[in-house]
């Protein structure tokens, strides 16, 4: 509607214009803009067939049948009033990039994952502000904090520890005041690794509790995720997170894969003891999976499920699918060159078949089923000796060949 390829039919409810807004309903009309445009040029006879004239309720009956259902596909067109023209160009714009691989995520997810509503994947996503505001804006923040937080990331970066490095890595995405407790409370002691790692999963683990799912999101796509896990889809059940973590925006993606990366290797049973009583990898999963997953559909065990995937698998599922990164490329370089884009990219929903493979398949798959039916009938114990007879002999009159087939001369 928003590019005018078919707009809606005005009506009245209760004495009031409806609003020319769509809805997925029954009684709510719509039209190709196209039809309007050809009434000049098609005359009168042909504008009679325009669902202009046939979609409006209170329209009479003897407008519908003066134009039969042959003459309406013939006058219906199904082309945009203004077909885009695509101009040859040496660059193409960040929207025009961001659109395209929008578009063919979304094309393969749906493939993917069997989604009741697509309102969470067509809607865009709000993108919500981190705190802290970034280090490159030094006045936007307070000057001692800016200081912390860099006395902190030197101090991770002069050590060789990944578990270290991960956490502090973490830290850009937590509060000021956090990061300055974390400073002024920094152990002494030369050789307090230990408690330097009990005090930022702390700070961690308590931020994390406290803020929203950073998978908020299209709740649907996480069902689906989890019940190919359930059903050992492993393979599937990865590139759909893939593709799902594609449509994040840039900020979330961070953030979420830094913190995915410190609970893969928090959660390490050779790495720091985080709890004396439990396995690391228990405790990365108690502590974090709110903090990633918070959906009410979903289960405890398919959350559990779902999350330690996510740990497992934090090397991969932030990789683009090879076949979604072909396909835009493609689909780039066809916008680029002006041709359409349409044409012969994108996933392929059939596999196109020989006509005479398609007809031996058809007859092959009804004399099977017809073998079938009749082995069903001789075999069904329920059915009387008359019964059966009257069957049979039914069969026999519209399929003698397969009858024979199955029965011998």
């Amino acid at each position: 509607m928003d590019y005018r390829v078919f707009e809606a039919v005005p009506t009245r409810v209760f004495g009031k214009d409806k609003k020319p807004t769509f809805e997925d309903s029954s009684c709510s009309l719509y039209r190709f803009t196209t039809i309007a445009n050809q009434d000049s040029q098609l005359g009168k006879e042909n504008a009679l067939c325009s669902p202009s004239r046939y979609a409006d309720p209170l329209c009479k009956s003897s407008d519908i049948k003066s134009a039969s259902l042959e003459d309406l596909w013939e006058n219906l067109s199904l082309k945009p009033a203004c077909s885009p023209q695509v101009s040859v160009s040496a660059a193409l714009s960040p929207r025009v990039i961001n659109e395209v691989w929008q578009e063919e995520t979304v094309g393969r997810l749906l493939q993917l994952i069997d989604l009741p509503f697509l309102d969470s994947l067509l809607k865009p996503q709000e993108v919500i502000p981190q705190v802290p505001q970034p280090m490159g804006q030094p006045d936007l923040v307070n000057n001692s904090n800016c200081l912390d937080r860099q006395i902190l990331k030197a101090y991770g970066d002069s050590q060789e520890d990944e578990w270290l490095s991960a956490a502090i890595d973490c830290l850009e995405y937590l509060p000021d005041q956090t990061v300055v407790n974390i400073s002024r409370n920094f152990p002494e002691q030369p050789n307090s690794t230990d408690l330097v790692k009990e005090l930022l999963f702390e700070a961690i683990g308590r931020h994390y509790s406290r803020r929203e799912p950073l998978l908020l999101h299209l709740c649907d796509v996480h069902n689906g995720i989890a019940e190919l896990l359930v059903n050992g889809k492993t393979e599937i059940a990865l590139e759909a997170t893939q593709l799902f973590l594609k449509l994040l925006d840039s900020q979330n993606r961070e953030e979420f894969r830094r913190l995915l990366y410190f609970m893969a290797v928090a959660a390490h049973p050779s790495e720091f003891k985080l709890r004396k009583e439990s396995d690391n990898r228990m405790v990365v999963k108690r502590i974090f999976s709110k903090a990633i997953v918070d959906n009410k559909n979903l289960s405890k065990g398919k959350t559990d499920l779902l999350v330690l995937f996510l740990m497992d698998h934090q090397k991969d599922v932030f990789k683009i699918p090879g076949t979604l990164h072909k396909i835009v490329s493609v689909k780039l370089m066809a916008i680029q060159k002006g041709r359409d884009p349409n044409r012969d990219t994108g996933y392929i929903y059939c596999q196109r078949i020989d006509q005479s493979d398609y007809s031996d398949h058809t007859r092959k798959t009804t004399k099977d089923e017809l073998l079938n039916l009749l082995k069903t009938i001789d075999e069904d114990s329920k059915l009387s000796a008359k019964e059966k007879k009257k069957l049979l002999g039914q069969f026999y009159k519209c399929h003698p060949d397969i009858f024979i087939e199955y029965f011998g001369n």
